[in-house]
C-alpha cells in the first residue's frame, strides 16, 4: 500500500512516498475505505512546511474520501460500496465543540489520508453527497463545513441577507456558492482581476479589488448604502479584520476561521463594540454537522470548484501549487 509519510522537521522536500502495511480488515465497529482523493488546506500546508511540531513520520492530510471496503460487525450506517468522506474531528459527533486543540485531528494529531486505504471507526466518517466524485467529496471535510457551519449552523443564514467573502480559497469559494444557493447576495474581494471576473461568474454581485481599494471596507458600506453586510467570512486574521469590521453592519457577524496575515496584530475593538457585531472563531465542525451539509447538497446542483488534481506521488508539487496562490477553489490528490 502506498502511503506519504512526513519526516521531521518538515518541509516539502521531506515529504516521502513509499510502501506500508496493509490496514487489513475492520474490527467491531470500524470499516475499512479505500481512500481515493484528498483535498489541500492551510492547516496541511502548515503541517507540511514545518510550521507546527507533529510526530515524525505522520501520514499527512486531513481531507479523505473514497470507498467502503468492508465493514466490521455492529456497524449499521455503511455498507461496502458506500462512497464516504472523513471528519476533520472525528470524536466530535455532535453538540458544543469538544476538542479545541487538533490532537484528534488526522494529518495533524493522528496520521491521515495520504495513503490508500484506512480502518478507522465507522463514525469517523459520513456518506458523501450523492453524485459527488471522490475529490468533490474530499472538499467538503475542512473547506465545506467551515463555510457551513459559519453561514449556516452558527450564523442562520436567510435569503436576502448579504455576505462578504475575502479571496479565493477553499471556504471562500464555498461561502459564495452556499450563499448564493440560499438566496443571499455576495459582496467579494480578491486582488486578481481574472478570479474577481470568476467569482463574478460564480454569482458575487460585487466585487473588489483590495489592491486598488485598500479601504475596501469603506467601499462594502458605500455598496450596501451605507449599512455594511450580514454577514463576514473572514480568512485573513489581523491583516484582514480591521476592514471587515468597517464593512459588517451594525449587529452583524464576523466569522474569523483563518489567520493568512498572521497570528497578531491590532484590532480596532472600540470600533467592533460601536457596531455590537459578533466576532466569533470557528474550526470546521462535528460530525452531525456535517451529517446535515451533506443531506443539504445530496442531489443538488451545488458542486465544489476544483482548481486542479495531482497524484499522490504529486504531493509537494500540489502543495507549491497551493502556496504560490494561483489557485481559485480546491486542490486536490487523487490516487
Amino acid at each position: 500500500m502506498r502511503q506519504v509519510s512526513l519526516q521531521q522537521p518538515g518541509g516539502l522536500d521531506r515529504l516521502v512516498i513509499g510502501d506500508a502495511d496493509d490496514p487489513g480488515e475492520p474490527g467491531p465497529g470500524a470499516v475499512r475505505v479505500r481512500i481515493r482523493a484528498s483535498s489541500l488546506n492551510f492547516h496541511d500546508y502548515s503541517v507540511v512546511a514545518g510550521m507546527k511540531p507533529v510526530a515524525d513520520g505522520l501520514v499527512p492530510m486531513a481531507d479523505g474520501a473514497g470507498t467502503v471496503e468492508a465493514v466490521g460487525a455492529g456497524v449499521e450506517a455503511f455498507s461496502t460500496g458506500d462512497a464516504v468522506v472523513s471528519c476533520f474531528f472525528p470524536t466530535w459527533h455532535c453538540g458544543p465543540p469538544p476538542v479545541g486543540d487538533f490532537c484528534t485531528t488526522p494529518g495533524d494529531g493522528v496520521d491521515g489520508y495520504a495513503r490508500e486505504a484506512v480502518v478507522r471507526p465507522a463514525g469517523w466518517f459520513t456518506r458523501a453527497p450523492a453524485g459527488y466524485s471522490h475529490a468533490e467529496a474530499a472538499t467538503l471535510t475542512t473547506a465545506g463545513l467551515t463555510a457551513w457551519r459559519a453561514l449556516v449552523v452558527e450564523g442562520g443564514l436567510k435569503p436576502g441577507d448579504t455576505v462578504l467573502t475575502l479571496g479565493t480559497g477553499g471556504v471562500s469559494i464555498f461561502s459564495v456558492q452556499l450563499a448564493r444557493h440560499m438566496g443571499a447576495r455576495v459582496i467579494a474581494t480578491s486582488s486578481s482581476a481574472d478570479k474577481l471576473e470568476r467569482l463574478r461568474a460564480l454569482g458575487a454581485e460585487h466585487t473588489i479589488n483590495y489592491r486598488d481599494e485598500p479601504e475596501w471596507g469603506s467601499r462594502v458600506r458605500e455598496l450596501t448604502g451605507g449599512a455594511g453586510v450580514d454577514h463576514v467570512v473572514e480568512v485573513g486574521g489581523p491583516g484582514t479584520l480591521p476592514q471587515s469590521i468597517e464593512a459588517v453592519r451594525l449587529g452583524g457577524r464576523i466569522t474569523l476561521i483563518g489567520v493568512l496575515t498572521g497570528r497578531a496584530g491590532e484590532i480596532p475593538t472600540a470600533k467592533l463594540m460601536a457596531k455590537q457585531a459578533r466576532l466569533q472563531g470557528l474550526i470546521v465542525g462535528s460530525r452531525q454537522h456535517q451529517l446535515d451539509m451533506v443531506r443539504a447538497l445530496d442531489g443538488g446542483t451545488l458542486r465544489p470548484v476544483i482548481d486542479r488534481s495531482f497524484p499522490l506521488d504529486g504531493i509537494a508539487d500540489a502543495f507549491r501549487h497551493e502556496a504560490s496562490g494561483q489557485h481559485f477553489g480546491k486542490i486536490c490528490l487523487e490516487y
